[in-house]
């Protein structure tokens, strides 16, 4: 197991430091439902990256390491086409970040918190993290990281625990914040957001930017040994 999260924290960081989530969920602690809507956007934010993680796992099921220790080719290429995805995500979301004083492009979403129920909220959280392609194809990243290591399901299932908590790390911190800090979390909250408003595109791009290089470096290592 342990072989598998050292492998997969490259990949947990990267879904953790996912931008419009961490913005949407301090909108909700800004609003009178955030008591309710703040979790809920987490929890939703959690069962959408376990279930696309879960769903990857069993779908690679035997994809374990040949009896000389090399992936299947199959797997390479898998690392290979999320490479090449990952850097298209990279290059179009630094293509389109603002430059100088532009302004700040917000989904509409964003624009409507205040009239989220619970439901709502964790809907959101599961889409961003299930739907949403940079957080995806990490996580099939992650999961196929997981299912082709020489372990037992209960450890694979272990390590996929991990990434999740991993990956929810940013989205948490500020419903940690907000309840720990009550009113005096506000200010922090507000410098965050902003912050991440800012510099969304170009965090998003570098991101991928590098996990993209560590998988197709992976794949190209595999395929031609």
């Amino acid at each position: 197991m342990g072989e598998a999260i050292g492998q997969i924290l490259s990949y947990g960081v990267g879904v953790a430091l996912s931008p419009f989530p961490i913005i949407g969920v301090v909108l909700m602690l800004a609003t009178p439902r955030a008591r309710s809507n703040g979790p809920a956007l987490l929890l939703g934010w959690v069962l959408g990256l376990s279930l696309v993680g879960t769903i990857v796992l069993l779908a690679s099921g035997g994809a374990g390491p040949s009896d000389q220790g090399q992936p299947a080719d199959w797997v390479s290429a898998l690392d290979l086409a999320l490479g090449v995805l990952l850097l298209w995500v990279a290059v179009k979301e630094w293509r389109g970040r603002p430059r100088g004083d532009e302004e700040v492009v917000l989904p509409k979403w964003m624009h409507t918190v205040d009239s989220f129920t619970f439901v709502k909220a964790g809907a959101l959280g599961t889409a961003l993290s299930a739907l949403n392609p940079k957080n995806l194809l990490l996580v099939i990243a992650a999961a196929a990281t997981i299912a082709r290591t020489d372990t037992s399901a209960g450890a694979q299932a272990a390590a996929l625990a991990v990434f999740v908590v991993i990956g929810a790390l940013g989205t948490g911190t500020p419903v940690v914040l907000y309840f720990a800090l009550k009113e005096r979390s506000q200010h922090i909250l507000d410098d965050l957001k902003l912050w991440m408003e800012r510099n969304n595109s170009a965090i998003v791009a570098v991101i991928c930017l590098l996990v993209a290089a560590k998988l197709v470096g992976n794949a190209i290592g595999d395929l031609s040994s």
